[in-house]
């Protein structure tokens, strides 16, 4: 059929043609045919000549602009009619072209219509079908980008798809020496098929393997990369919990692909969990029946109240006031303006209304627990909730716009439908055992979110892949074990653990104990008064004992109350130090044995003694007071020193990490900001002969 070339502007004003919206568009259409002489009107159609190339049907006639520029065409059913039997002609060229032109014109539902009314697309099924090495890639690729285009419109369902289509198009997508057009819609046809039903989700997951799936992202080819992506999140979010974690555990383990394949998973994150941001930014309306319903659902799912039918308007708003108070609300009187604050908004009633309907004995348990307790030692469900969710959404990045180069994306997400409100619900009974373990009291309420941001933080960047697997970390990272996390943290920052500093510490010890050693006899050298204790545990008897300044001697003799320092002139006794065989302590000394089952704790804990002349004699001593454990291990430490051995007692311990510490600060201060590297440079090797000099002679 011949069909000139007719365009016309459309004008409301225009001396040619008027285009008069209440007449029918039949009735237009053959204005137009009778103006160019053309016969049966019924045959054409008119249609938008740039852009979207649409229909104009009675439908949509209101939506032309006054300038748009109409063609006059194939009337949609005869376009559809000629499309059908260029198909299924037996010339090639013709049948080419047909399926060409039918992947332009099927994005216009009113020609789909027309072509699936008389079973065109399962025409096209078949094609597919019945497809071998023999049928042209373009022939495929115009089949199935029509066959696509139809099926979005929805008219048909996806279910009444044959298997075997179903496996040839997943062939062409595990295909590797395939044309990337027929790639492209392949992944595109089977995203949909995914997302339209659970069956064919199965199906599709039988035949398309995740490796040759994950191997479409490492193409160059950006459009493939693309929909092979959108196909692999559409099997995740589809995929039940099970079916879930093999894929993510597939997906971990193609290492080769794991930094461009986490920035897809990212992207996908980072979008989906931003459709929670209008609620995080939207406040609570107190004018909303809705949202007070709510807000009294969890008030009346905490407490058995009274019924409140027959209560007077004044008795049964003191009564929700109270149990509002019991709740954490901040505002008992009006709840609705603790949630007036964005963020978390209305996010923060819908984490609350979640856990409380979700884990009903849960949230009993938390409210109950709490209002039991004096006032400033509860844990306020509300507030605490509102600013738990508050945090999460920090630590999830809600509300910001995915970057470029991310790719910290969470495992768990992927396992979990609604990874915000279930987080929440393991976090806010964290929230109160933490609580419990610091023994906060309302005053504390800042340091205790400190403390379970930190808790969830660490636990998250362990990159767990399951909530149960959150809940059981996330639990065992108690208050004591963060206080113990931070102190290595700091000593790290400090660089005081680095390999390097360690090794130093090492080359400093040796120095530093004879730094102590050299202390501990000057020490001796000074001398101490010490208590006799007679039989009867009688101390009205003083003694003092010092280390002659060669240390070669012990001196030692009975000495007045008020005396202070007495020269080592004084103290007629004395015992070589050449003589001492052994340093006693505690329930090993004589003077402890002899009164056995009659000492206290105390005095075992501050007795030693000094045997000599083959251990036939000792020199007995107590030191002063339990206040003077330090003067024990002074003379402990200064005796082993003169035997020869080791120091061993807590104070010598304590003073070297002291001295090492300050040393070691010392040395570093002219590296600050300068990071230690863990092992020392690499040392480059000596040159092959030295037979080099500089001609000075070249100089000026």
């Amino acid at each position: 059929m011949y069909l000139p070339n007719v365009c016309m502007v459309i004008s409301y004003t225009c001396n040619n043609f008027v285009f008069i919206q209440k007449k029918p568009l039949s009735a237009v259409i053959k204005e137009v045919c009778d103006g160019w002489n053309l016969p049966g009107p019924e045959n054409y159609a008119l249609q938008y000549a740039d852009g979207v190339q649409t229909y104009i049907t009675e439908s949509n006639r209101l939506d032309i602009k006054n300038g748009c520029i109409l063609r006059l065409t194939k009337a949609p059913g005869r376009c559809a009619e000629d499309l059908f039997r260029g198909i299924q002609s037996s010339d090639s060229g013709v049948r080419c072209e047909s399926l060409k032109e039918l992947a332009s014109v099927s994005t216009d539902v009113t020609f789909a219509q027309e072509f699936i009314s008389r079973d065109g697309h399962l025409l096209l099924v078949k094609i597919v079908e019945e497809s071998n090495e023999l049928v042209l890639n373009v022939i495929m690729t115009h089949t199935l980008v029509g066959f696509m285009e139809l099926m979005d419109h929805g008219i048909v369902s996806w279910e009444n798809l044959s298997s075997v289509f179903i496996k040839k198009i997943a062939s062409f997508v595990n295909a590797k020496p395939t044309d990337a057009s027929i790639q492209q819609v392949s992944l595109d046809i089977l995203e949909s098929m995914v997302l339209s039903s659970h069956s064919l989700f199965l199906q599709v997951k039988q035949e398309i393997t995740m490796e040759r799936l994950i191997a479409h992202l490492q193409v160059t080819n950006q459009q493939i990369q693309t929909k092979a992506m959108a196909l692999l999140m559409a099997l995740l979010q589809t995929a039940g919990e099970a079916d879930r974690q093999v894929m993510m555990n597939i997906i971990h383990s193609s290492g080769s692909v794991q930094d461009e394949m986490a920035h897809y998973l990212y992207v996908l994150q980072s979008v989906t969990l931003n459709h929670l941001e209008p609620r995080m930014r939207t406040p609570l309306d107190c004018c909303s029946q809705e949202q007070r319903d709510i807000l009294h659902g969890l008030r009346q799912a905490a407490f058995e109240t009274e019924s409140e039918g027959g209560l007077t308007n004044e008795r049964r708003r003191s009564l929700c006031a109270k149990e509002f108070k019991k709740l954490g609300f901040s505002n008992n009187s009006n709840p609705g303006q603790d949630l007036v604050r964005t963020p978390p908004g209305l996010l923060a009633l819908d984490t609350m209304f979640y856990f409380a309907t979700r884990y009903p004995d849960a949230y009993n348990r938390f409210v109950l627990e709490n209002s039991s307790r004096e006032d400033k030692h509860g844990c306020p469900f509300a507030r605490s909730s509102i600013q738990l969710t508050l945090i999460l959404c920090e630590i999830l990045r809600i509300g910001e716009p995915p970057s470029e180069t991310g790719s910290d994306y969470h495992p768990i997400f992927f396992s979990q439908d609604r990874l915000l409100e279930e987080l929440f619900c393991v976090c806010i009974q964290l929230l109160n055992k933490t609580w419990k373990e610091m023994r906060a009291t309302q005053e504390d309420f800042d340091k205790v979110m400190q403390v379970v941001r930190e808790q969830i933080t660490r636990t998250l960047s362990s990159k767990p892949t399951s909530l149960e697997l959150f809940k059981n970390k996330v639990n065992a990272l108690n208050y004591s074990e963060i206080l113990k996390l931070r102190q290595t943290e700091r000593l790290h920052q400090e660089e005081t653990l680095a390999s390097p500093v360690l090794e130093l510490k090492e080359r400093l010890k040796p120095e530093l104990l004879e730094l102590i050693r050299q202390q501990r006899l000057n020490r001796l050298c000074q001398g101490t008064m010490f208590r006799k204790i007679s039989s009867r545990r009688r101390q009205d008897k003083l003694w003092y004992c010092r280390l002659s300044p060669n240390h070669k001697m012990l001196h030692y003799g009975d000495v007045e109350e008020d005396t202070d320092n007495p020269p080592i002139e004084t103290l007629q006794e004395k015992i070589p130090v050449a003589d001492i065989k052994g340093l006693l302590t505690g329930k090993d000394c004589p003077h402890m044995k002899e009164n056995k089952g009659k000492q206290n704790k105390e005095v075992l804990d501050l007795a030693f003694s000094i045997t000599y002349d083959v251990e036939e004699y000792s020199l007995n001593f107590i030191a002063p007071s339990r206040t003077d454990v330090s003067l024990f291990c002074l003379w402990t430490d200064g005796l082993s020193v003169l035997l020869g051995r080791d120091m061993s007692s807590e104070s010598m311990r304590s003073e070297l990490e002291i001295l090492l510490s300050m040393e070691i600060k010392l040395r570093l201060l002219d590296l600050e900001n300068v990071p230690i590297p863990e092992s020392a440079p690499v040392v480059p090797k000596p040159p092959s002969n030295y037979n080099f000099c500089y001609d000075f002679s070249q100089c000026n």
